[in-house]
């Protein structure tokens, strides 16, 4: 088939022919970066803790009096919860996965140096690891005389002066790429600090945009301030049961705090989600709504020219010009407006992910999405010319006589 015809009849049209590409070039940038912020998303939930989570209940007490022996009380209060029936271990933490404590620091490779990773530090009494259930890979475990004594400093002070870290299997790779970590020397304060061992996976408290996620340190270093999280093992159908009794138990020992946030960890994993499922169905929503505007836009469009053309086409039928000839040139002259769209469309995508990682920290769209939303958008317009396609093809050739 000649384009010719085409052409001319596109060039007649120059400013709804540009507008409706706009509109597909918006459509494509747009679509092609909420996908890639939805994929992002739903990778993120699906990420493992590193935690065995059907099996933990947490509870958060926080003692008003600050001039108490935290360290002391953690050891009555975990010697309580330990006698509380089906609950097998207890620990004292200061930060988990999805639960926002997010104390983190960067992580050098000689003294002063540039960070090239920052980490979260988790801190836990001795049998943290145990609690919950983290996967050791390579190393060992903290021995009890490299926690710090109780009347050493901790906190921001503490972590100049630990001997050993564990580190997990993301941030081992990404400081020590193709090497053996058990050995080497960090600096996650002033002091050098040998790494010991590996565990498989622990997520931060609180998740990012890059792949960062899984950069976290172990320190053997006891939390001793009056904010602290209890965390319980036990059987999955006891832990409902367990949360109940351990605020009870706790409240009998000392009215002088307060307890906040029981809840097992499935729960607080789900609460930590809850604005990405809203803000995942309002993107999805607004792509969808996107979407059929433009649909609607170039069956809108055809329907307005095959009512134009109505006479044109019936002489081009009355010369001998078959339905599936009327059938491909509206596809094909769709095809060439989709197609320039798309093209200016796929240069926008990039040009507004650019924008969003400037401004919001996104991550950089991944490039399998492009051709994803170039061929979605092609069916698309496809599909949404092919209603007024077929009426054209159905014009008879007696119209070719009509004034």
């Amino acid at each position: 088939m000649s384009h010719s015809p085409l052409i001319a009849s596109l060039s007649r049209h120059k400013l709804t022919v540009c507008l409706l590409v706009m509109q597909v070039a918006l459509t494509c940038a747009i679509v092609c970066n909420v996908a890639s912020i939805i994929g992002h998303r739903l990778a993120q939930m699906q990420l493992p803790s590193g935690v065995v989570e059907n099996e933990l209940a947490l509870i958060e007490s926080i003692s008003v009096d600050e001039s108490a022996n935290h360290l002391a009380k953690h050891d009555a209060d975990m010697a309580a919860l330990r006698a509380i029936p089906g609950v097998t271990m207890v620990a004292a933490v200061d930060a988990l996965p999805f639960n926002g404590n997010n104390w983190s620091n960067g992580i050098s490779l000689v003294p002063n140096g540039p960070s090239p990773a920052t980490a979260t530090a988790f801190n836990g009494t001795q049998n943290e690891a145990q609690v919950l259930g983290m996967r050791l890979v390579a190393g060992r475990w903290f021995l009890p005389e490299e926690y710090l004594p109780l009347d050493a400093a901790h906190d921001w002070a503490g972590i100049n002066h630990v001997p050993s870290t564990i580190i997990t299997r993301t941030l081992a790779t990404k400081l020590f790429p193709s090497q053996d970590p058990l050995g080497k020397v960090i600096y996650p304060g002033d002091g050098p600090v040998r790494i010991v061992g590996v565990i498989d996976q622990l997520l931060r408290p609180s998740l990012g945009e890059s792949d960062a996620s899984g950069y976290a340190t172990l320190f053997p270093m006891l939390p001793d301030t009056a904010d602290i999280t209890y965390v319980m093992r036990t059987a999955p159908q006891d832990r409902e049961r367990v949360l109940k009794q351990a605020q009870q138990v706790l409240a009998s020992l000392d009215n002088n705090r307060v307890l906040r946030h029981p809840q097992t960890f499935t729960q607080m994993r789900e609460d930590y989600f809850r604005r990405d499922r809203t803000m995942i169905t309002l993107l999805l929503s607004a792509a969808l709504g996107l979407l059929l505007v433009t649909a609607a836009g170039i069956a809108g469009l055809a329907s307005f020219w095959v009512q134009q053309r109505r006479r044109s086409i019936g002489i081009r039928r009355a010369v001998g010009a078959t339905r599936r000839d009327i059938l491909r040139y509206f596809q094909t002259e769709n095809g060439v407006i989709v197609g320039a769209g798309v093209v200016l469309g796929v240069v926008l995508a990039y040009a507004l992910n650019m924008l969003l990682m400037q401004h919001y920290a996104l991550q950089r769209l991944p490039w399998p999405y492009v051709p994803v939303g170039v061929v979605s958008l092609c069916l698309l317009g496809q599909l949404a010319v092919l209603g007024p396609a077929l009426r054209a093809s159905s014009v008879p050739p007696v119209v070719a006589t009509r004034g």
